[in-house]
């Protein structure tokens, strides 16, 4: 099984409650959430740019 090195958020909110990242084949981004492991979401990173964006802005408040 190949391992990825996961790379722990600089921001948690509540404390263990951590999001990973790692760079997967073909230059996709993995997305991990500390209280589920086994559930990995795939993005772009242009895709995940545009998200952190919008998060940062507060444009889903909108």
């Amino acid at each position: 099984m190949l391992r990825h090195c996961w790379q722990k958020s600089s921001f948690s909110a509540q404390g263990d409650a951590c999001l990973y990242l790692t760079a997967l084949a073909s230059g996709v981004i993995g997305l991990q959430e500390s209280d589920a492991p086994e559930a990995i979401l795939t993005t772009t990173p242009a895709k995940l740019r545009t998200l952190i964006s919008h998060i940062q802005t507060d444009a889903f408040n909108r």
